[in-house]
């Protein structure tokens, strides 16, 4: 039977095994892809053997600027013990560097990365290390200039919680102080421009509820929304929050004040949007201990 490319993809993401062993598990199994896995076991080279449906919701978030631009990415695996480890965060902090030539997580995927494409780089490091492991997303942006900052890092440019902010203008230090800002406060955008509008409209019509239930005039209750509505922008986007280091000012009047502009910002945070399984400490050591 003649072993495909795919073939050889799909061994590898299943097992964790090297392309070359993946390619001569098939080719001595016909191309049997379950016979395949029980030859990499025996011979001990699938490591990374039934990982794929597990949750890898734990990890880092990278940053790296150069310049104008800056990306972030997040790389994610199984546990929080993975994360403290030296190869998997020169590997995350590499990818992190190649994100900058390139404008998509899928191309990040297939750029060069040590002589090899990122994806297998990650591939290798699942086998090596021994969890499930994945590039998740990664994200840009550019100004005259990009400041970043991590929360709780574990190391140089990489923690939980990673936030970029583009610039019009220089000015590190109240870029930093912003970036904080954002890692604190989260917010949903940049403007109420920016607002994804099903939000927004979400938002308008819970406040138009509670307003009728109040019982009074439409007039009133029209003025009513319009001041909630209001708030809710102030609350929800960046340049609208009160500044938490000032909080007598907006962020857009701080920003303004020191000189730039806040032309857009990423902040990113391990495991969000993840559906995490409910699992005790005693019972993930003891799976990480038996390496299952």
């Amino acid at each position: 039977m003649a072993i495909t490319a795919q073939m050889v993809k799909e061994l590898r993401e299943t097992t964790g095994a090297g392309m070359m062993d993946a390619k001569k598990a098939l080719t001595e199994n016909d191309g049997n892809m379950e016979a395949a896995v029980d030859w990499l076991r025996t011979k001990g080279l699938a490591k990374a053997a039934k990982k794929a449906d597990r949750i890898a919701a734990e990890g880092l978030v990278a940053v790296a600027v150069d310049g104008g631009k800056g990306v972030a990415v997040e790389v994610n695996s199984e546990t929080d013990f993975v994360a403290k480890n030296a190869d998997f965060q020169n590997m995350v902090r590499g990818i992190a560097q190649t994100a900058l030539n390139v404008g998509s997580v899928e191309a990040l995927r297939d750029a060069d990365l040590g002589g090899k494409p990122v994806s297998e780089v990650v591939t290798d490091a699942v086998a090596k290390i021994g969890e499930k492991m994945e590039l998740r997303r990664m994200a840009s942006v550019e100004g005259d200039s990009v400041v970043s900052y991590v929360h709780n890092a574990a190391a140089e440019g990489m923690g939980k919680i990673g936030v970029l902010v583009a610039l019009k203008g220089n000015n590190p230090e109240i870029g930093k102080q912003i970036a904080m800002h954002i890692a604190a406060t989260s917010p949903a955008s940049l403007s109420e421009a920016d607002l994804d509008p099903a939000l927004v409209e979400r938002e308008k019509n819970v406040l138009t509820e509670q307003a009728r239930e109040s019982g009074k005039p439409d007039a009133v209750i029209e003025k009513m929304i319009t001041g909630r509505m209001a708030k809710f922008f102030e609350e929800v986007t960046l340049l609208g929050q009160k500044f938490v280091i000032n909080p007598d000012v907006t962020v857009a009047q701080a920003a303004k004040d020191a000189g730039v502009e806040v032309l857009g910002f990423v902040r990113m945070g391990v495991g969000e949007g993840i559906e995490k399984k409910e699992e005790d400490f005693a019972a993930e050591v003891a799976k990480t201990l038996g390496g299952n």
